[in-house]
C-alpha cells in the first residue's frame, strides 16, 4: 500500500490513526530482531474464567472448540492506565516544518505521532489511556478510558495541537505538573512528552513538580524530545544568523562558529543534568531525538507495561 508521507500542516496528519498503526506495525515486526525475541505481538481479548466469578461474560463458543472457559474483555474492563502528558510550547513547535510527514517532523509532530502509536499498542492489550496538554495554560485533560469513541477524541485532540501553532506561548509545567498530579487519582504509567525547555521556574521546583507525578505509584516516563542535529549539535552553517527564542520574542544575531563549542558544553551538562535528577527522583528518563524513530519509545513502553503490577 502506497501512503502519501508529506501531509499539510495546516490540518495535522491526514490521517494520524492509520500513519500511527503503521509505525507500531512496523515495530511488532522488527521485535524478532531485537532483544525482545519471543515477546508476543499477539494481544489477549479473552481472559481465563476463574472460579467464583460470573459467567454471564462466558464465551462459549470459544469453549466449544478449546473445552476451556474463557470470559471476553470488554473495552471498561483495562488491565493499565497510561496518561499522556503533551508539552504545547512555542518551542515543541521547532524546527518550523512546511509540510509534516514521516520523515519531517518537528517535535510536537513527534510527541504527537508517538503518543498515538503508543494508544495503539494500549488499544491492542484493551487498556485505558487518558492525555494532557499544556503550554502557558492547561489546554486539555481526558481522564483514562479504553472506548473507540475515546480513543477517536484523544487523536482529534493530538492532531489539533500541530494545526494551531502558539506564538510565543511559554511553558508552564511546574504549575501544570502538579495540576495533573491532583487530578490522577488511581494508579497509573505516566508518559511525559516535552523538551524541557520552561520559561517559569528554576530546575529545582520544577522536578518536585515531576515527583508529584509520582504520588500514588505512578510510573513516571519522561521522554525528553530535542531536535538533535539543532538544538544539540548546533549545526549551524556559519553565516550571520538571528537566532530567537520562540517563547520569549528575545533574538540575538551572531556568527555559529563563535559559540558552537560553547553551546555544546552547556546543553550537554543541561541533559547530564536532567538525566541525574531524574535518577534521583527515580523517574525514568529517556532522550528521543525526533530524527532517530519511535523504537526507543514503543520499546519503553513494553518494558515498562511488563513491569507495571
Amino acid at each position: 500500500m502506497n501512503v502519501e508521507k508529506e501531509i499539510n500542516q495546516i490540518t495535522g496528519f491526514g490521517n494520524l490513526e492509520l500513519l500511527a498503526s503503521q509505525v507500531v506495525e512496523g515495530f511488532i515486526s522488527g521485535l524478532h530482531k531485537s532483544p525482545f525475541h519471543g515477546f508476543s505481538a499477539e494481544f489477549a481479548e479473552h481472559k481465563i474464567y476463574n472460579t467464583g466469578e460470573s459467567t454471564k461474560h462466558i464465551d462459549w463458543k470459544l469453549y466449544a472448540k478449546t473445552d476451556k472457559l474463557y470470559t471476553k474483555r470488554y473495552e471498561e474492563e483495562t488491565n493499565l492506565r497510561c496518561h499522556l502528558i503533551m508539552d504545547n510550547s512555542s518551542s515543541m513547535h521547532y524546527p518550523k516544518i512546511e509540510r509534516l510527514g514521516i520523515d519531517s517532523l518537528n517535535k510536537i509532530a513527534f510527541s504527537a505521532l508517538a503518543g498515538a502509536a503508543v494508544m495503539n499498542l494500549l488499544k491492542r492489550q484493551r487498556d485505558a489511556v487518558g492525555l494532557s496538554i499544556y503550554s502557558n495554560q492547561y489546554d486539555y485533560y481526558a481522564q483514562e478510558k479504553g472506548s473507540e469513541r475515546h480513543l477517536r477524541m484523544l487523536l482529534g485532540q493530538l492532531n489539533g495541537m500541530l494545526a494551531d501553532v502558539p506564538k510565543e506561548t511559554g511553558t508552564k509545567t511546574y504549575s501544570h505538573l502538579h495540576l495533573i498530579a491532583e487530578k490522577l487519582k488511581r494508579r497509573s504509567m505516566v508518559f511525559v512528552f516535552s523538551d524541557m525547555l520552561q520559561t517559569e521556574v528554576q530546575a529545582e521546583q520544577l522536578f518536585e513538580a515531576l515527583q508529584h507525578l509520582k504520588y500514588n505509584k505512578h510510573e513516571v516516563i519522561l521522554f525528553h524530545t530535542y531536535d538533535g542535529k539543532h538544538e544539540l549539535d548546533f549545526d549551524f552553517n556559519n553565516r550571520p544568523k538571528r537566532f530567537m527564542d520562540v517563547e520569549t520574542g528575545e533574538h540575538i544575531d551572531l556568527y555559529a562558529d563563535n559559540i558552537r563549542d560553547n553551546y555544546r558544553e552547556a546543553v550537554s551538562s543541561f541533559f547530564n543534568e536532567l538525566k541525574l535528577r531524574c535518577g534521583q527522583y527515580r523517574i525514568h528518563y529517556i532522550p528521543c531525538d525526533i530524527h532517530e524513530g519511535f523504537n526507543k519509545i514503543l520499546t519503553t513502553f513494553l518494558v515498562e507495561r511488563s513491569k507495571f503490577s
